[in-house]
Order: structure tokens, then C-alpha cells, then sequence
């Protein structure tokens, strides 16, 4: 398992994230306001948390239902070898599989954890055939549809 070393915030950069993670629309000028900082210095601050990896990243977030994906599919993926250019096949491919929002390798009786967005069942189908066994190596696919998102946060707990 690979580790990052953690970057070492103070309570202002703390408090910067909390509230770029509710609202990463944020003008600067406002987050320089509510973390009682001037403007360049906020600024500054801010590009040395990009810099440093911390944001990786801004993005909108989007409601699923909204868009026509209503179905969260949860998927496990066992692998016929754990070999290095086993896992660098699978996951290369399942990169190219939009309806995947999110890849885990994981340890345990599984390979890899999925999560699916889909339309309803036969899409589900269709991505379960298509895509998801055709992968070289795939010996088993299991999949559990969600019923309803219990907790859901975008936000971490900086």
C-alpha cells in the first residue's frame, strides 16, 4: 500500500479547506474575509495547498437522479492473478468504462470494489456484459444495487 506523508495544516488552512469543501465557488476575496486574511496573503495560501497536493483538484458536484444515473452499483471484481500486469490490465481498462465513478484495489476476498452509476437494470446489464467481464483476466463479477445513500459526504473531515 502506498503512503503520501500528510502536510502539516494549521487551524487557517483547516478552516480554508472546511469551506472550499461546502462551497469551492468561493471567491478568494470572500474565503479572505472569513478566514481573516488579506487578499494576497489568502491567495498565497491557497496556491501552497495546491502546490502541496492538498486540493487536488475543483469540481461541481452533480446530482445523479438529476442527470438520468439514479443506481448505485456496488461491484466486486476477483482477478484470475494478482500479478503487477494483471492489476496495471484491469485497471487501464475499467478507466475506460464511464459508467465506473469510482475503482478500489482492495485486500480481502475480492480484487476490486466498483462503483457504478447506471440508468436502470437493463443499463446495468448492458455495462455487466459488455464492459465489465470482457476485461481480460475477470473471473467474477458480483454486483449489489443500492437501495438508498444513507450518508454521502464530499467533505472530508479537515
Amino acid at each position: 500500500m502506498k503512503t503520501v506523508s500528510a502536510v502539516q495544516l494549521d487551524p487557517i488552512d483547516r478552516k480554508m479547506l472546511r469551506l472550499l469543501q461546502a462551497d469551492g465557488r468561493m471567491t478568494n476575496s470572500e474565503l479572505a474575509r472569513q478566514v481573516a486574511l488579506s487578499e494576497s496573503a489568502c491567495l498565497r495560501r491557497l496556491r501552497a495547498l495546491e502546490t502541496a497536493g492538498v486540493i487536488s483538484r475543483y469540481a461541481a458536484v452533480i446530482n445523479e437522479r438529476a442527470v438520468g444515473l439514479p443506481i448505485s452499483v456496488f461491484v466486486t471484481v476477483t482477478l484470475s492473478s494478482q500479478a503487477e500486469s494483471a492489476l496495471t490490465a484491469f485497471e487501464t481498462a475499467i478507466a475506460s468504462v464511464p459508467e465506473v465513478v469510482e475503482c478500489y484495489l482492495m485486500t480481502g476476498g475480492s480484487d476490486y470494489l466498483l462503483r457504478l452509476v447506471v440508468r436502470d437494470v437493463d443499463d446495468l446489464e448492458r455495462v455487466h456484459a459488455r464492459s465489465l467481464t470482457t476485461i481480460p483476466g475477470v473471473t467474477r463479477v458480483s454486483s449489489s444495487v443500492a437501495m438508498r445513500t444513507v450518508v454521502k459526504r464530499g467533505a472530508l473531515p479537515v
